[in-house]
């Protein structure tokens, strides 16, 4: 059984979360972990609904910030300025955590080699096929344990402080994706990543397909800017660059989507590798540059 405790700042951010906030942090608050070990954060990256209405009913029992620059990236990294615990642990405003997601996600930190410690990432029930279907889209155990590099997903992530100091946090450049580029340079910095499959987040994952369409197309399009970040780790791996032609396949085989020739495929797969497809054949032309 894990007896370290370590005093920790969980790190939640926020953009127009009205909807969705008060369950997330209700589920930080029902935490089954010390709170003498415990600090929330939230910080308001500008929302123009009623997030700070539902805000000011936490004070007392949160830490509130607003932090201007907009993107996640700048979100985390208002946080971690802020952080006073040994590890900083991160969710976002449309999750719900487990009792004992923290005790969990914490305990693979232990080993100071290990750099990010991930979770189990569930659709919040009841969930429908492509609610369902975002937990294979968000299989963290695949992420970090099968793919080659790994990478974490900050939904579900902790960290020692100490470690994303060193490595100067996330990088406000990437709108999406910084996530991916955090865990690069992670594990370039000599640091691995480590599941933790007790550590469940439920997250509100898409419910239709227009949505699943458009959420491939974001992994696809800025995928290609960490990939174009990190092209000689990645190319030294042994994965090599995508030429044109290969994206001449990749614009048939979204054509081929859209005639409902899906290959047997289920739709939600079909749907959602489409966008992503596109999204790659996208951010090729965007950011200059062919990915793997």
């Amino acid at each position: 059984m894990n007896t370290w405790q370590p005093s920790v700042s969980v790190v939640v951010p926020v953009y127009n979360g009205e909807e969705t906030i008060a369950e997330c942090l209700d589920s930080l608050l029902a935490l089954r972990y010390p709170e003498d070990r415990l600090e929330l954060l939230v910080v308001d990256n500008g929302s123009r609904d009623s997030t700070a209405a539902v805000l000011e009913r936490y004070d007392g029992r949160i830490v509130r910030l607003s932090e201007s620059t907009r993107g996640p990236a700048a979100a985390r990294n208002a946080g971690l300025r802020a952080a006073r615990g040994e590890v900083v642990a991160f969710t976002d405003a449309d999750c719900r955590v487990d009792p004992d997601w923290l005790t969990a996600i914490v305990a693979p930190l232990g080993d100071q080699g290990v750099g990010i410690a991930g979770g189990t990432i569930r659709a919040i029930p009841p969930a429908n096929e492509v609610e369902r279907f975002g937990e294979a889209i968000h299989d963290h155990r695949q992420a970090i344990e099968v793919f080659d590099p790994p990478y974490a997903i900050t939904m579900n992530w902790a960290s020692r402080r100490a470690v994303l100091e060193e490595l100067h946090g996330f990088d406000e450049g990437f709108r999406r994706g910084e996530d991916v580029d955090l865990s690069y340079r992670m594990i370039q910095a000599g640091y691995t990543l480590a599941f933790a499959p007790a550590a469940v987040i439920y997250h509100r994952h898409e419910e239709n397909l227009a949505g699943l369409f458009r959420e491939g197309f974001q992994h696809g399009f800025y995928g290609v800017s960490a990939l174009k970040r990190h092209e000689q780790f990645v190319q030294g791996l042994g994965h090599s660059r995508m030429d044109w032609q290969g994206y001449v396949k990749i614009g048939a085989e979204v054509l081929d989507w859209v005639r409902d020739r899906d290959r047997g495929r289920s739709r939600c797969d079909a749907v959602f590798n489409s966008g992503k497809k596109a999204g790659k054949l996208a951010g090729s032309l965007r950011f200059g540059y062919l990915t793997i």
